[in-house]
């Protein structure tokens, strides 16, 4: 009788000690995430006006932006990504893309509507002769036209009109 009259009161007093104490304990959440890669091309869109074209031959990507009918004109920005195991060099055959500080390389005349940029070219360097499997991201930013006082056009970054982007991924 004794030993069960020990087992109610420490019971008891374990059931007290956690109402007591639970008032006092934060809260807590937990989430899972999950990870998947995936392989081939898609555009990601906002917005419905300047559009990126994209094409391939060999190691090499080629992009144009055009400027959608009825849209305002626009000043272009276009920057690649592929990770650290390669190199990306840029390529303009028209003179008209110039290199900024940012890693973006900047398209230097105004995009009117129904317009189309030179092409800048991406190439990657430093593959394997036997192949190898890499995703390059080329992302471009448009931003409409601004004018000052005195008529000249100018590029203000902050103000953003949309902005696309495309993964692809490339390999044997």
């Amino acid at each position: 009788m004794r030993r069960k009259n020990i087992l109610l009161a420490a019971a008891a007093f374990s059931l007290t000690a956690g109402v007591v104490l639970t008032p006092g304990i934060g809260s807590a959440s937990a989430y899972f995430t999950t990870y998947t890669g995936a392989a081939g091309g898609r555009t990601l869109q906002v917005g419905s006006n300047p559009d990126i074209e994209e094409t391939f031959s060999g190691w090499t990507k080629t992009v144009t932006v055009s400027n959608s009918e009825g849209s305002r004109p626009v000043y272009v920005r276009v920057r690649a990504f592929s990770g650290n195991a390669y190199t990306l060099q840029y390529r303009d055959d028209s003179g008209r893309w110039t290199a900024g500080e940012d890693g973006y390389y900047y398209y230097g005349d105004i995009v009117n509507a129904g317009e189309v940029t030179a092409p800048i070219s991406v190439g990657i360097d430093g593959i394997p002769e036997e192949g190898g499997s890499f995703n390059v991201a080329v992302i471009y930013e448009s931003t409409p036209v601004q004018y000052r006082e005195d008529g000249s056009a100018y590029a203000d970054w902050e103000i953003r009109l949309e902005t696309l982007g495309t993964t692809d991924t490339v390999g044997e």
